[in-house]
């Protein structure tokens, strides 16, 4: 049988089989002989060894779209991002380290801003403004009103998306809207997937509809960048790229150096100043990190 990997814990592996429900897998001993590790979204074949117990094996592993590596997971065809506007105000330090972190594993990303149903409309247009001008996708939502859902709906439709958040700032209430009506046929799962939820948080892929997925993943207060140079950084700030060949400089770090085009832009308002600020931050600690 052929399914979708829809969860994995402790070397169990839940995958969906369309009429059937949920199996839980081990995978073959021939992945780890190869070095490959099955991810959740991944396309698999199964054996399946217990029809009633909905036990099986994990026989193959079908073609990866994409994978991407944090977090780990198969298949995606997108990102979505979810930050409150306001209680707590957004951290533009990490939610530009996350788009560069997708930037950098080449995945559109929908920047998702909730609560907007206690914001302004001063604080929703500064948000848009920042970062529609690099080129994402901004949508606002009210996941506790019901806001907004339809845009997300329909831009989620088709596709298998990542949707990813710090905690505090909704995602799981915006998730359960977006799932509620949605009855994906799950079988018996077994016990072990229920205590699953008391170990590390994990990835697990929710079936909105007709090839319609998310990938729900653990919310984070940190992302580390560490693994790119201050060199490559400017490369992960779409927006930069149409003025760097005003730059005087080739190379230029757009911090220090004259006649920078970059700079001009954000002094012309035409490159976020928020956006610029970060990338001087995180250009910095770059910077400090000894690569031996």
């Amino acid at each position: 049988m052929q399914g979708k990997i829809i969860k994995g814990i402790a070397g169990f592996y839940y995958v969906y089989v369309e009429g059937h429900g949920v199996y839980e897998c081990k995978a073959k001993g021939i992945f780890r002989k190869d070095h490959v590790k099955p991810l959740v979204g991944d396309d698999v074949i199964v054996d399946i060894l217990d029809e009633e117990q909905m036990l099986g094996n994990i026989r193959e592993i079908l073609p990866r779209r994409s994978a991407l590596i944090r977090p780990a997971v198969a298949n995606v065809d997108q990102a979505l991002v979810i930050f409150a506007i306001v209680k707590p105000n957004p951290n533009f330090n990490l939610l530009d380290r996350f788009l560069i972190r997708m930037e950098r594993q080449n995945l559109p990303t929908i920047i998702c801003f909730n609560k907007q149903d206690i914001a302004t409309r001063q604080e929703k247009e500064a948000l848009r403004e920042a970062y529609e001008t690099c080129g994402y996708q901004v949508c606002f939502v009210s996941a506790l009103e019901n806001e907004g859902l339809g845009q997300i709906k329909a831009l989620l439709a088709g596709k298998t998306t990542t949707v990813a958040g710090p905690s505090g700032v909704g995602k799981s209430s915006l998730i359960n809207q977006l799932a509620q009506k949605v009855h994906m046929e799950t079988g018996a799962i077994s016990e072990k997937i229920e205590r699953g939820k008391h170990t590390t948080r994990h990835s697990e892929i929710i079936a909105l509809g007709e090839e319609t997925f998310i990938v729900d993943t653990p919310g984070f207060t940190s992302l580390d960048i560490s693994e790119i140079t201050k060199e490559e950084l400017g490369n992960y700030y779409p927006e930069f790229v149409q003025y760097e060949p005003y730059c005087k400089f080739s190379g230029c770090a757009h911090i220090s150096e004259p006649s920078c085009g970059v700079k001009n832009a954000v002094e012309e308002g035409k490159i976020s100043r928020v956006r610029y600020e970060n990338y001087k931050v995180l250009y910095q600690e770059l910077k400090e990190i000894k690569r031996y």
